[in-house]
C-alpha cells in the first residue's frame, strides 16, 4: 500500500521514512512516540528530502504523512522549553531555518504536493500541511495555531498560508485563541480538500497521488508554476519575518510561563514580557 508499503529509512535517518512508488514519492514523519513533534534532525531530513525530490524528474507527485495517530504536532516543546530555559536561540534557529526551506520547497517545487493528514497537526505541523498543494484529511484529524497557549509566534508559514484560505478575520481568530478545530470545520473552512474515514485515507490518498502522476506533467507543472510561483518572493519575506518574531517570543517571560503551564497542565498567566 501507498503509506504502508515498507518505506526504506531516508539516508537523513529514521526520523523520516521515505519510499517511491512508481512516480509517486512517499515521506512520512517518523517519530510516533512524540506525535511526530519537529525536532532538528526531523527538520532537516524534511528539508534534504524534499529538496532532492525536488530534483528527481522521475517524481511526478509527492505525498507527506505521519507514522502512528498523529500527522505532527509541531515543534517538540520538550526540546523547546529545554533551550529556553537556558536562554539558547542557538537550538531553536536551526530548527526554524530548516522549517522554513522545507515549506519553501514544496510551494515551489515542480511536483504536485498532497498532505495525507492522519491525525493531529499543530502549530508547525498544520503549517506543513497547508504548504502542499492539496490537503486530504482522516476524519479523526485536528488541525490548530496553538502557538499562542505556549506564547509562541507562527511559523513554517502559517502567517502566510492560513490567510489566504480563510481571509485574514478567521485566520486572526484561530492564531489569537489557538484553538483546534475538527476535519468538518477544516473542510468547511477549505483549509482542506476532502475528509475521509481513517480507513480510506491511504487509498484515496494513494489514488489521486496515481492520477496526479500519470497525467501530463509539462502541463501540470507549468499549472503549479503558475499557481504559486509568483509567490516565491512574498512567501520568503513572509517566512523570515516569521523567524524573527519567533526568536524574539522565544526569549520572552510569556514564552517559558506559557511551556511550564503546558507540562503543568494549567492555565498560563501571561505577562507580555
Amino acid at each position: 500500500m501507498l503509506m504502508n508499503n515498507s518505506p526504506q529509512p531516508a539516508q537523513a535517518g529514521p526520523v523520516l521514512l521515505e519510499a517511491q512508488h512508481d512516480a509517486v514519492a512517499v515521506l512520512i514523519m517518523n517519530r510516533p512516540d512524540r506525535l511526530n513533534a519537529l525536532n532538528n534532525e526531523l527538520a532537516t531530513a524534511l528539508n534534504e528530502a524534499l529538496g532532492r525530490i525536488a530534483k528527481d524528474e522521475s517524481v511526478r507527485a509527492v505525498v507527506l504523512t505521519g507514522a502512528g495517530r498523529a500527522f505532527c504536532a509541531g515543534g517538540d516543546l520538550a526540546l523547546i522549553g529545554k533551550g529556553r530555559a537556558t536562554g539558547d536561540t542557538q537550538s531553536m534557529e536551526p530548527l526554524l531555518r530548516s522549517g522554513m526551506q522545507a515549506v519553501l520547497t514544496m510551494r515551489i517545487m515542480p511536483q504536485p504536493v498532497i498532505t495525507a493528514v492522519n491525525g493531529a497537526a499543530a502549530g508547525a505541523g498544520m503549517n506543513i500541511a497547508l504548504a502542499a498543494d492539496i490537503r486530504i484529511a482522516a476524519e479523526e484529524a485536528t488541525f490548530g495555531q496553538n502557538f499562542a497557549k505556549v506564547g509562541l509566534f507562527p511559523d513554517f508559514g502559517g502567517t502566510y498560508f492560513l490567510p489566504q484560505l480563510v481571509g485574514p478575520a478567521k485566520a486572526a481568530e484561530l492564531f489569537y485563541t489557538g484553538d483546534m478545530i475538527d476535519a468538518k470545520t477544516a473542510l468547511r473552512l477549505g483549509i482542506v480538500n476532502q475528509v475521509v474515514s481513517a480507513a480510506q485515507l491511504e487509498a484515496e490518498v494513494k489514488t489521486l497521488a496515481q492520477k496526479i502522476a500519470q497525467g501530463p506533467p509539462l502541463a501540470i507543472r507549468a499549472v503549479k508554476k503558475t499557481l504559486f510561483s509568483n509567490e516565491e518572493q512574498r512567501l520568503k519575506e513572509a517566512l523570515e519575518r516569521e523567524v524573527q518574531e519567533q526568536i524574539r517570543c522565544y526569549l520572552s517571560d510569556d514564552c517559558s510561563e506559557g511551556i511550564r503551564a503546558f507540562f503543568e497542565k494549567r492555565q498560563p498567566h501571561f505577562r507580555g514580557k
